[in-house]
């Protein structure tokens, strides 16, 4: 079993701690293709018919993507089935010896822990404090523990409603909205018909306009919380 991080922004985090996200999709860095011919696909490797290890034993079944033309295969970065995440998000320690760096823990530090989807309404830091980035937290802060439950590749586009759902998209009414911060304030603001729908206009926020057309190939992960 491996352990890695991965990051997520206030939404997700909430949407995580709320137990109504229960999948992530990651876009697959793609190297450039050496020959016009071919193109990449969703397959998998190992399993029962995958052949053995040197000790004998058999390769576990993975999600893998490859090219038709060059043979190359590359494997989901974040993990497979049973590895884990710990998750990445936005903080800060109102502690002085933890605050200029290099974050590293000391006695007390994780009772002076303040974390920004904790307060989605303001986004305030502590007074006299700054949020640093996702991207600096360091193991020893991070609250949530996932477990990946499986792996899939697909198109982006591919996405289900119910798999929508479970990229934690709120339901309110007869209405689905778009897991942003702040959206209890103004529910009508962000309504969308479907989960569908909510889900697309939460990827064009966090990725950018244009890029659900795109229709990338992503990771599929599914997961579960093994820390309360």
């Amino acid at each position: 079993m491996k352990e890695r991080p991965i990051l997520m922004n206030s939404a997700m985090v909430c949407a995580t701690l709320a137990g109504t996200k229960t999948q992530t999709r990651r876009i697959i860095k793609l190297p450039p293709a050496p020959a016009a011919l071919g193109e990449w696909q969703a397959s998998t490797i190992g399993g029962e018919n995958g052949g053995r290890t040197a000790a004998g034993n058999e390769v576990p079944l993975r999600a893998v993507i490859w090219h038709t033309r060059t043979g190359k295969t590359i494997s989901c970065p974040h993990g497979q089935p049973g590895d884990r995440l710990w998750v990445r998000e936005t903080w800060v320690c109102d502690d002085f010896r933890v605050q200029a760096g290099p974050y590293l823990e000391v006695p007390g530090a994780r009772e002076a822990l303040f974390y920004r989807a904790d307060n989605e309404q303001s986004f305030e830091a502590p007074e006299g404090k700054y949020w640093k980035p996702s991207i600096h937290m360091p193991r020893w802060a991070s609250r949530i523990l996932l477990e990946i439950v499986s792996v899939r590749v697909e198109r982006l586009n591919d996405c289900s409603e119910a798999d929508a759902i479970a990229e934690g998209v709120r339901k309110f009414t007869d209405s689905f909205m778009r897991g942003l911060p702040g959206w209890e304030g103004y529910p009508g603001a962000f309504a969308r018909p479907d989960a569908y729908t909510a889900y697309y206009d939460l990827w064009e926020k966090i990725n950018g306009v244009g890029s659900w057309d795109a229709n990338p190939w992503v990771w599929v992960i599914e997961f579960k919380r093994v820390t309360p």
